[in-house]
């Protein structure tokens, strides 16, 4: 395991592919602080250069876009309270009046530096658990599996971001019967083509990506003002030195701080379709709840800083274990990846840690590079951040139609993939508008298919449906599921993010 983690770490730092976990580190960075734009949108658009890339090279670029992305979500919500993404906007709370009190370089620098230390720790936690799990994951038949994407469609339906369980469900709903179209593996008759000779293929995950995730946000930023931020520069200049974190402020902090944080990240980001923005907002609560200065919370506490912070980056290597192990994604970002994943042949699972390790080894290193450039960044590009925030919109979402239209088409040189793309983002920005969760959508066209080979499998080879509540991690499995959908979803809400 040491042998093999060192190997990769030497796969990482060889010169093309350092080159291209900086490239995606600073294109994730550039996509979180614009606020509309996420790392999800990120890996979306890169996602068509898989076919081309080297496996190694894809995945080292889309681990760097990963945990920037995640990072500079709060650095535009610092500067000016607009956060770049959902994850950076319970850090907004507290950053953003130290920023109107002249210490905004103070706020950027303990986000980042508790973005490191969440993001270092996290992919610690990965490696020690992945294997694991791995081996456990071989004991699960398919009725197990079955079970297992029940209680993760369940765990993204309360967890997805809408507030509302019924939306949840329609979401999912839908996504899985998008996923129903093309060819039955089963019986080898076509699903809802309508005789369209295209569609007998399915419907692509990568058109799907396009334009659920970039197509519907170019159609909704369409709907608001594009004028640039009316605010002077001049205001918001710091110095490189003022980006150092001082090591008065670490422990006054504590380091109860920062583990009960990361902690809380790597578990909500295990859980399918949570995500940082929940991350964030829980180890905000706890940290609140918690704190033994109580006075300081809403007027620009670092502890409202550091928390969030350290789950978000944290959960990066949470939403990770679920689908190196078991082929599940964690969140929208690792849903992605795992269509690279895909793309390329790469199959989740223990055989993936006997057959390709040192792959698995460069992607944790380069998460851990990932984490370690996060201050570094901060010193070299913080006097410069509200520059790149303040890009006409205009400019910026033309360049990015541009890009999303091309993807499709490049994957397959089919134009009826561009039209896929189109009408699932028209779909998507419908959804959208009346308060409907992507996440859920994504997920239930991505678990979809699992769900109904496993289900199928378990019917013939057992020729009962009682199977599933008569094999005991089965029925742990839906036990679980029915109380997250009583207790996070039924008998409370879970509040926007």
């Amino acid at each position: 395991m040491v042998e093999s983690i060192f190997q990769g770490y030497v796969n990482l730092f060889q010169p093309v592919t350092f080159a291209f976990l900086l490239m995606g580190f600073i294109i994730g960075l550039f996509f979180g602080i614009i606020p509309g734009l996420t790392a999800t949108l990120a890996i979306a658009l890169l996602l068509p250069l898989t076919f081309v890339l080297d496996p190694v090279n894809a995945l080292v670029m889309a681990m760097g876009i990963f945990m920037s992305g995640v990072y500079s979500g709060s650095i535009t919500g610092t500067i000016i309270n607009i956060p770049g993404t959902p994850g950076g906007a319970i850090t907004t709370i507290e950053g953003h009046p130290l920023m109107k009190k002249g210490q905004g370089a103070l706020a950027l620098t303990h986000g980042a530096f508790a973005s490191m230390v969440g993001g270092c720790v996290g992919v610690i936690i990965l490696m020690t658990l992945c294997p694991i799990i791995a081996r456990v994951s071989l004991i699960l038949q398919t009725p197990e599996r079955f079970s297992l994407i029940v209680l993760a469609l369940v765990t993204v339906i309360v967890s997805g971001g809408s507030g509302s369980i019924k939306k949840g469900i329609i979401a999912t709903t839908i996504g899985m019967m998008i996923a129903t179209i093309g060819i039955d593996a089963s019986t080898s008759n076509t699903r809802f083509t309508f005789n369209l000779i295209s569609l007998s293929e399915g419907i692509s995950l990568l058109p799907s990506m396009i334009g659920i995730f970039a197509i519907s946000e170019i159609l909704l930023q369409m709907e608001q003002s594009w004028q640039k931020i009316k605010y002077k520069f001049e205001d918001f200049k710091f110095k490189r030195k003022a980006f150092i974190p001082k090591l008065s402020d670490i422990k006054r902090l504590g380091p109860i701080l920062y583990i009960k944080s990361l902690l809380i990240g790597v578990v909500v980001g295990a859980l399918p379709g949570a995500g940082a923005a929940m991350a964030g907002f829980m180890s905000y609560a706890e940290a609140k709840r918690s704190s033994k200065y109580p006075e300081e919370w809403g007027n620009g506490a670092l502890e409202g800083i550091v928390a969030p912070e350290a789950a978000n980056n944290a959960m990066c290597a949470g939403a990770m274990v679920p689908l190196l192990t078991l082929g599940i994604p964690g969140d929208a970002v690792t849903a992605m990846v795992l269509g690279m994943f895909r793309i390329q042949g790469i199959v989740p699972g223990e055989t993936l840690f006997v057959k390709s390790m040192p792959l698995i080894a460069t992607i944790y290193a380069a998460l851990m590079i990932s984490a370690i450039l996060i201050p570094i960044s901060l010193w070299f590009f913080g006097p410069y951040y509200l520059k790149i925030a303040l890009i006409k919109k205009s400019i910026l979402y033309s360049f990015i139609a541009i890009i999303a239209m091309i993807g499709p088409y490049a994957a397959a040189f089919s134009v009826f993939q561009i039209l896929i793309a189109l009408i699932l983002g028209v779909v998507t920005y419908i959804l959208r508008k009346f308060g409907y969760p992507i996440i859920p959508l994504l997920m239930g066209l991505i678990l979809g298919p699992l769900a109904e080979d496993f289900l199928r499998r378990s019917l013939v080879l057992y020729d009962t449906p009682t199977i599933f509540l008569t094999r005991p991690i089965s029925l742990a499995f839906i036990i679980i599921a029915g109380i997250f959908l009583y207790y996070l979803g039924i008998k409370r809400k879970i509040p926007n993010a």
